[in-house]
């Protein structure tokens, strides 16, 4: 274990090492003189205890360990430590003061905050105190000693270090290791939290008494709330009471749940010790993702079927021509124009079969919205006057929109010619008008006269061949959003009625 690993362990030991010399400390003032210590040199004894209490105080403060360091702040205290408790054994009758085993008790604390071998240096000055006082009364002739007893004494300085060293090791060692696992611990709580934010599927923790403890933000979204923990799920739909009749290995049950946009959600139940997790399951998104994958292929299908008709398609187109440029009977002329115009309405289906499978690349600019709607107007109204009084339009000329120009022309083209099919055909039947907001944006507008879009119809009107027209491909309105999508504007069916409105939403400039 690292040293900076260790200084926790060690100041917390150090704390206790501490408070026990200054319990020590205070026995020796209070009770000292009744447990037969100093007798010797009474001044000197009351001197020692004194100082030994001043320098417990002293280097017990946190600005010791500032000014001397943790290493150092250990190594002087446990110096103290052996050299006051040898002056006291000196003073107090020598080896049978009980000193050394006080000794003992000091060094085995010594081990478990000391560093490295330091433990054995302390051990070793200890013996050397030790011996040094009992040689000095043999020859002072002051008392007898026991050497044997003594010699004892010091290896067992010497055992209680080492043992005292190991089980401070060992407790590093399992520091260290809970260090790690708990850092392993935190790192995968992290991952795991970070997976589950980033789900998809909605995850909601629940308490016994049915109040969400945790919820990621998928939940939240899915259920259309900002919040959920502390709030009760039938509180926020009441449909949630029916998801607890599963069990823990159920299916899950099918559900329109939310606040505002309602969705197809899976809510499944599982026990979680004590807890429930719900999980919320998406198939609205499911089945959008099926069916784009089925139309990927069938796009794939009709591209391949488009190229291998297109060939023939266009030598019945040019045998049509040269019929109709013949002399023939009125019946042989009507049936050259069948020809020819259901060749192009093939021709037209196959157009659009190809630009299912596209998406071109746009170049976007800043398109005057006033002149090219009028110029769009123009075109549809070729038939005549009555025909072009049918559009109107009211957009100021210095709004503009920034899109690709073909892009913008091809989306417009085939939602006049849709509101167009669909309208009254009376004067200003088909309206297009625009809008800029103060943030750049801009609204474009086309609406008409007409019986709007049935309800059913809504979901679906975006979808690829559907149509509601007989004659009609149902990729119009799909290739116009796609379209719209490359540009980076949206595309809308508006449900305000009375006919059908469609908006577009996007910026004044590229």
């Amino acid at each position: 274990m690292s040293e900076l690993g260790m200084e926790p362990a060690r100041r917390q030991a150090l704390r206790y090492l501490n408070l026990f010399r200054l319990v020590l400390a205070g026995m020796f003032i209070v009770i000292g003189t009744d447990l037969n210590l100093g007798q010797g040199w009474p001044g000197l004894f009351k001197v020692v205890v004194a100082f030994y209490a001043v320098t417990i105080l002293l280097l017990g403060f946190p600005d010791a360990e500032s000014r001397l360091g943790l290493r150092s702040l250990v190594v002087l205290q446990g110096v103290i430590d052996v050299t006051v408790l040898s002056v006291i054994m000196w003073v107090s009758g020598g080896f049978s003061s009980g000193m050394p085993e006080l000794m003992m008790i000091m060094l085995a604390g010594f081990g478990l905050v000391s560093e490295g071998r330091m433990v054995l240096l302390m051990a070793a000055f200890a013996t050397i105190m030790v011996l040094t006082e009992n040689v000095w009364r043999v020859y002072a002739g002051t008392g007898s000693t026991e050497f044997f007893l003594i010699g004892l004494n010091c290896i067992g300085f010497f055992g209680i270090a080492i043992v005292a060293r190991m089980l401070a090791l060992r407790a590093s060692a399992n520091a260290q290791l809970a260090i790690q696992r708990g850092a392993a611990l935190a790192r995968q709580e992290l991952v795991n939290e970070r997976i589950i934010r980033d789900m998809h599927d909605g995850v909601i923790v629940l308490a016994p008494d049915g109040v969400v403890r945790q919820a990621n933000p998928s939940a939240c979204t899915l259920l259309g709330c900002d919040s959920l923990e502390g709030r009760v799920l039938p509180e926020i739909d009441p449909r949630f009471v029916d998801v607890f009749h599963v069990g823990a290995d159920g299916e899950g049950h099918l559900l329109q749940l939310g606040q505002f946009n309602r969705r197809l959600l899976r809510c499944r139940v599982i026990d979680a010790e004590g807890d429930a997790l719900l999980y919320l399951t998406d198939l609205e998104d499911i089945q959008r993702s099926m069916q784009q994958n089925k139309l990927a292929a069938l796009g794939r299908l009709t591209a391949s079927m488009a190229h291998e008709i297109r060939n023939p398609l266009s030598a019945v187109i040019q045998a049509a021509e040269l019929l109709r440029e013949e002399k023939r009977s009125d019946m042989q002329a009507r049936l050259a124009r069948i020809i020819h115009d259901n060749s192009l309405r093939i021709e037209h289906m196959i157009r659009d079969v190809l630009a299912l499978g596209k998406r071109e690349q746009s170049m976007p600019e800043a398109v005057p919205l006033a002149a090219f709607v009028n110029e769009l107007f123009e075109t549809h109204g070729l038939a005549g006057p009555r025909e072009r009084a049918v559009f109107t339009a009211d957009i100021d000329p210095a709004i503009t929109l920034g899109v690709d120009r073909a892009h913008l022309h091809q989306i417009l083209d085939n939602l006049l010619t849709n509101a167009r099919r669909y309208c009254s055909g009376r004067p200003g039947a088909v309206r297009v008008n625009a809008e800029a907001m103060g943030n750049g944006q801009v609204k474009l507008h086309v609406r008409d006269d007409g019986p709007g879009i049935a309800t059913e119809a809504c979901a679906h009107l975006f979808e690829p061949f559907f149509t509601t027209h007989a004659k009609g491909t149902g990729l119009g309105l799909y290739i116009a959003r796609e379209l719209a999508d490359a540009n980076g504007i949206s595309l809308e069916s508006m449900d305000d009625g009375p006919g059908a409105h469609f908006m577009l939403v996007g910026w004044s400039q590229p």
